[in-house]
C-alpha cells in the first residue's frame, strides 16, 4: 500500500466511524441488556468480552445467553446461531462490489467487523458516492466498541441487581426479539413463512426436548420462504 493509498484508507476508517456513531449509541443502549441477562445467567465478565469478540452477532449472542444453562448444550447453540446468522450470506453478497479486487484475507478481516448497523450504513453510502471497504471496517470498529461498551455496563449493572425480574429484565429477551422481528416485517408475502415458522416451532417446543425448536422453526420457515414465489409489484396503468 502507497503512503497516498494509505492517506485514504485512514481517511475512509474516519468518516467511515463518524457516520456510524449515531446508530452506535442505539447498539450501546440494546447491549446493556444482554449484559444484565448474561450477568443473571452467570457468564463471566471475560466471556462475554470474548462472546462479543468472537461472535459479535447481537441476535445470536442474545439466543446464546438464554441457553446457557448446564449441562451447557453446544451443539444446538452452534445450530441455533448458524441459522439466525444466515442473512449474512445475503449480506456478503450484497457487499460483493465493495470488495472487488482484494484478497481472501482482506475479505476475512473486513467481513467480521460487518453487523447490520455499518452495513446498512455502507450500502446508503455506496449508492451516492465512493467508498471503500475501509468505510465499512471504521462502522464496524464503531459499532463494536459501542456494543463491547454497553455489554460490559449492562455486565457490572446486573451483577448488582439481586431480583432482575422486579424491574422485568426477565422480560427483556421477549422484549428484544418482538421487536426485531417486527422489524423485518414486509407485509402479505411474509405471511406465509411466518406462521410456519411459529407452528412449527411451537410443535418442536412441545414435543422435542431442549432449544430444537429455534433450529426446526427457523428451518422451516426460511424453506418455506426460498420457495415461496416473490410478490409482483402492482403496476399503476398510464393514463
Amino acid at each position: 500500500m502507497t503512503e497516498n493509498q494509505g492517506t485514504q484508507a485512514l481517511q475512509q476508517l474516519r468518516v467511515g466511524f463518524v457516520a456510524n456513531l449515531v446508530v452506535a449509541a442505539s447498539v450501546g443502549a440494546y447491549g446493556s441488556v444482554l449484559g444484565v441477562l448474561a450477568a443473571k445467567k452467570g457468564l463471566s465478565w471475560s466471556e462475554l468480552l470474548l462472546m462479543n469478540l468472537s461472535v459479535f452477532a447481537g441476535s445470536a449472542q442474545f439466543v446464546i445467553v438464554d441457553m446457557w444453562l448446564p449441562p451447557l448444550p453446544v451443539v444446538e447453540i452452534t445450530l441455533a446461531v448458524l441459522v439466525i446468522n444466515m442473512r449474512y450470506l445475503l449480506i456478503g453478497a450484497s457487499l460483493e462490489p465493495l470488495f472487488v479486487g482484494t484478497s481472501f484475507r482482506h475479505k476475512a478481516l473486513f467481513m467480521h467487523l460487518v453487523a447490520d448497523e455499518n452495513w446498512a450504513m455502507t450500502m446508503a453510502r455506496f449508492h451516492r458516492q465512493k467508498v471503500t471497504t475501509y468505510f465499512l471496517l471504521g462502522g464496524g470498529i464503531c459499532v463494536q466498541s459501542a456494543w463491547c461498551l454497553g455489554t460490559m455496563a449492562g455486565h457490572r449493572l446486573g451483577a448488582g441487581i439481586a431480583e432482575p425480574e422486579r424491574f422485568g429484565l426477565d422480560f427483556a429477551f421477549v422484549a428484544v426479539f418482538t421487536a426485531l422481528v417486527f422489524s423485518f416485517w414486509r407485509g402479505r408475502q411474509d405471511l406465509l413463512p411466518w406462521t410456519v415458522t411459529a407452528v412449527l416451532a411451537y410443535i418442536g417446543a412441545s414435543y422435542v426436548p431442549g432449544k430444537w425448536y429455534i433450529l426446526i422453526g427457523g428451518v422451516g420457515g426460511a424453506l418455506v420462504a426460498a420457495f415461496t414465489p416473490a410478490t409482483k409489484p402492482e403496476v399503476t396503468p398510464h393514463d
